[in-house]
């Protein structure tokens, strides 16, 4: 792996981006602050700068090097703070401003997924005024049991598996109480795979296993019962479909910098792109430092790459600029 083995960056001004407004708040915090930790230890100036508190568009950032985007949710991963960073002319890890609005929104997201035939379930697309008679036709269709998700939405937020027509109306309580559209979703019965990847640099594969009904907001921060497998049966062939999958389902959204792809395989060994993540947690509940700890990374080697790719990308676009200037 390319990113085990490079030597260490000079010493940076990095402006860790944390906190944010977002349902979302409590996580990005606790990502940013191991963020800012991290790069302090490798010995870089980490400053950590909530949206909640500063008005970006007139913060001072003379004298920053970069931004490290650690906000989860509406405003970090949807593109807006994206667009603010490049006004400003402020190098940013991570995705930009298209791929990051593409990948926020699951239906979005999805649909490029089938252009680009990345495997990924059957699913409609609803919205809070849209009929129950609508709704429950589209969700009939599709068949049960199925996923209930906000549109909008990441840590698995207003996700429900609804097994029958009876228990439909309080999965969309919960849909529509954070998001206006939502989408129904087949259900992919099996095993929960993620994919940690900074570009095409693939992390070990994390299995997991929990004793909920599904990898839901408690069970990847708050249940230590929750088990991640790194050594499992699966055949090195399911492994390089699942890998496969991911790389595919970031190529096809343009994705950049450190990414995390949830996959489920079912019955059939088959891999179902279930979303990207363009901004995945980085607390010590999370998937990604998990995987890069079985590389052998500490998380400020991890994160210190991420930012060296963010500039060797900026040199490189400066560079084809002046070029075509010339």
């Amino acid at each position: 792996m390319s990113l085990i083995g490079n030597s260490p960056l000079e010493p940076l001004n990095v402006a860790v981006l944390l906190g944010g407004e977002s349902s979302e708040r409590e996580i990005s915090l606790k990502s940013g602050a191991s963020v800012v930790r991290a790069l302090t230890e490798r010995g870089h100036n980490a400053m950590p700068v909530d949206p909640a508190e500063v008005d970006l568009a007139r913060h001072d950032w003379a004298g920053i090097d970069v931004a490290f985007i650690a906000l989860h949710g509406r405003f970090g991963e949807d593109g807006q703070v994206q667009r603010i960073l490049e006004d400003l002319e402020v190098p940013y890890t991570g995705s930009g401003v298209q791929a990051s609005r593409l990948a926020y929104s699951k239906s979005a997201s999805k649909e490029r997924f089938l252009q680009h035939h990345v495997p990924t379930a059957p699913y409609v697309l609803i919205h809070e005024s849209d009929s129950a008679a609508r709704i429950l036709h589209h969700a009939s269709s599709l068949g049960f049991p199925l996923v209930v998700k906000p549109d909008t939405q990441g840590s698995s937020l207003g996700v429900s598996i609804v097994r029958s027509p009876d228990e439909l109306p309080a999965a969309l309580t919960r849909c529509f109480h954070l998001d206006a559209f939502g989408i129904l979703e087949s259900c992919i019965v099996g095993e929960e795979w993620t994919v940690g990847l900074v570009y095409e640099d693939v992390l070990p594969l994390i299995q997991i296993e929990t004793n909920r009904a599904f990898f839901d907001y408690q069970a990847k921060y708050k249940d230590d019962q929750t088990v991640y497998r790194f050594d499992f049966e699966a055949t090195a062939e399911v492994i390089e479909r699942i890998t496969r999958s991911a790389l595919d389902a970031c190529l096809a959204l343009e994705t950049k910098g450190l990414v995390r792809v949830d996959v489920m395989l079912d019955k059939f060994q088959r891999p179902w792109v279930l979303e990207v993540n363009t901004v995945p947690g980085l607390t010590d509940h999370s998937l990604v430092p998990k995987a890069a700890a079985r590389a052998g990374l500490t998380l400020g080697e991890l994160c210190e790459h991420t930012l060296r790719t963010c500039l060797e990308t900026v040199r490189e676009r400066r560079q084809r600029w002046q070029k075509t200037t010339n």
